[in-house]
């Protein structure tokens, strides 16, 4: 049906060149109605008998409303015989053609222009803005897709079950996410068996996670279990140009799904038109979005308990979602996506892999152990870019080398072209160094993959790439404490081996700062604060949290500050301590590091090994190197 539809309808190019021409059109035949004439001088009728009398009128043009003429002799003798053309207004004048031929000038009369191309010249004056208008709503709507009188149309796109290949088993690392949907594709396959007991289906189910958790695959993929039909559309979709529209595709949209029940509808983005009508603090005016959602509660509240019609919601903001919207009745159940975990991430790797030609040697487990914090969209954009590496070296297998480029490129950027020299080069050198051997030999932190003085597209001039061993759920003082000292090891390096830092420690600044001020609003990990979290109630989702001024006198907000302070001249002083202990292995690590541009963490932990601990280093515990 979709390549009939396609087929039938005209492509964009045409129709765009027809509406052209025909404003073209249009407008020459206004221009010619309005102005007339080829470009002669106007003149007033006694002028033309004057010098029709003087014996200048050379040719003379009879039109029904003008009177063009030419008259000789305008110009100087010297530039030669000129001809001048003039035009005035008709008027009544009985012995103008006798006057013509007494004066022997040649004349001719124009026949007179059908009588309907003025009223139809006038006509399109009128009717030109608003076929200009006509055409621009086409172009809002689409060019095409959908005519204005469509535009209170549903835009959500039918998936039928047939065509539905989405299963569970594209889907991994969401195991508990699944047992949660399969009790809604029970219901929807055994209505009976419910109704017998007095259950009824939840109206609406609610997706919450950060984003590329597979929030979108795990609808499309209830619904190919389910085998019904699947209605899709983005929470910006409803919102229109103009207002009354998102409300006209809400109802159409519950129309078409009570239709075809049963059914799965889902609303992607959901907070685009779901959000909370009275935000504190925040000054709203856009009535055609909560029109829209005034409008999605009503339908959700007009359904008859096992309509088999089930909504599906997804969003990564649901602190922003209006709480009449997660109300029971309506998106009543919420099930969290989270990022995945070791053995999911495996799961994952697995599906996307399934179609590349890895070579024996490359392990799917250590690739998952490496990957932690990946969401699903990151672990497939993984295995794309290390399959496109391959190709660019015109291999026939993807290897773990590939992986490796492929991560490094998707953490800290594209390489560029450009490597550093001179001092630049020694700095920067020293600066990872600083980071690495302080990550290298703290025991809570996290082993070094790889350290690189390559500049990348992101800005960087070099980056120090840690990889966990394991998920971790949880974080001690301690623990946040040593990050906070690798995060400042760079700075400390240059100010050990240089006497003054740059402007290349500003963003671990930016970072330490944020994360010593989350340990003190957050956590409660201040002493003279005490235990008392000063953030807002409700963070932001997903997205991070919003540290805002939520203490009560500017007294708290003081000691904030110096707290935030002391916590990282603490760091500061830890990671100094730990290079001016390890001074010979700094200086070995900045040296490799300018010879070769980049290091594993395999090459870190034998220059380290090799370099020795310095005096007064037995309260270090040396890390094992990644093998």
């Amino acid at each position: 049906m979709a390549d009939l539809e396609r087929t039938q309808r005209p492509p964009r190019g045409r129709l765009t060149l027809l509406y052209a021409l025909f404003l073209v059109v249009a407008w020459l035949m206004v221009a010619t109605y309005v102005t007339g004439g080829d470009g002669a001088e106007p003149a007033s009728y006694s002028r033309f008998r004057s010098d029709l009398a003087a014996g200048r009128v050379t040719e003379v043009m009879l039109e029904a409303e003008r009177i063009t003429y030419s008259v000789a002799g305008d110009l100087p003798v010297e530039a030669g015989p000129a001809t001048s053309q003039y035009q005035t207004v008709r008027t009544e004048d009985d012995g103008l053609v006798q006057r013509l031929i007494d004066a022997g000038v040649e004349f001719e009369a124009e026949e007179p222009a059908p009588g309907f191309l003025a009223p139809l010249a006038t006509l399109m004056i009128m009717l030109l803005p608003l076929l200009l208008v006509w055409f621009l709503v086409f172009r809002v709507m689409g060019a095409g897709r959908a005519s204005p009188m469509s535009m209170g149309k549903s835009r959500a796109k039918e998936i039928t079950a047939e065509t539905i290949t989405q299963s569970f088993d594209d889907a991994g690392g969401v195991d508990a996410v699944e047992d949660e949907l399969k009790e809604v594709i029970d219901f929807l396959k055994n209505p009976d068996r419910y109704q017998a007991m007095g259950a009824r289906l939840p109206t609406g189910i609610l997706l919450v996670g950060p984003p590329g958790t597979g929030k979108t695959l795990l609808a499309k993929a209830t619904a190919g279990e389910a085998g019904v039909p699947f209605f899709s559309i983005s929470g910006s979709e409803f919102v229109e140009l103009f207002v009354g529209v998102g409300a006209s595709r809400v109802r159409d949209l519950f129309e078409q799904a009570k239709e075809r029940a049963p059914c799965i509808v889902f609303i992607d983005e959901i907070d685009a038109i779901g959000q909370s009508r009275a935000r504190v603090g925040v000054v709203q005016a856009n009535d055609e979005r909560e029109q829209t959602l005034n409008q999605l509660l009503y339908e959700m509240d007009g359904f008859e308990p096992n309509s088999g019609v089930v909504i599906l919601g997804a969003t990564n903001r649901p602190d922003v979602l209006d709480r009449a919207l997660l109300r029971a009745g309506r998106f009543d159940r919420q099930i969290e996506v989270p990022l995945p975990t070791e053995a999911g991430r495996r799961q994952i790797l697995g599906i996307h892999s399934r179609h590349v030609p890895l070579d024996p040697a490359v392990d799917l487990d250590e690739i998952a152990k490496m990957t932690a914090s990946f969401s699903g969209a990151d672990l497939a954009n993984l295995v794309n870019e290390a399959a496109l590496m391959a190709v660019r070296r015109s291999d026939r297998h993807v290897h773990l080398a590939d992986f490796d480029l492929a991560m490094e490129r998707i953490i800290a950027g594209l390489h560029r072209d450009t490597p550093l020299r001179g001092e630049v080069r020694r700095r920067v050198a020293y600066h990872e160094s600083g980071h690495a051997l302080v990550s290298h030999v703290l025991p809570r932190t996290d082993p070094v993959h790889r350290v690189s003085i390559i500049p990348t597209s992101r800005g960087a001039l070099g980056f120090t790439m840690e990889v966990p061993e394991e998920d971790r759920y949880l974080l001690s003082e301690a623990d946040l404490e040593e990050r906070l000292a690798v995060m400042l090891g760079g700075r400390a390096a240059e100010l050990l081996v240089f006497g003054e830092s740059s402007t290349g420690a500003a963003n671990d600044l930016e970072h330490a700062t944020q994360l010593a001020r989350r340990m003190v609003m957050e956590f409660g990990m201040s002493d003279a604060l005490g235990p008392v979290r000063y953030t807002p109630p409700a963070g932001a989702g997903y997205l991070g949290p919003e540290l805002t001024a939520y203490w009560g006198s500017p007294d708290t907000g003081a000691k904030i500050d110096d707290e935030v302070r002391r916590i990282v001249d603490q760091a500061q002083r830890h990671a100094l301590d730990v290079l001016r202990e390890r001074r010979m292995a700094l200086d070995r690590l900045a040296e490799r590091l300018q010879e070769a541009e980049a290091l594993d963490g395999a090459e870190l932990g034998r220059i380290v090994e090799q370099a020795g601990p310095g005096p007064g280093q037995e309260g270090f515990r040396e890390r094992v190197s990644v093998p």
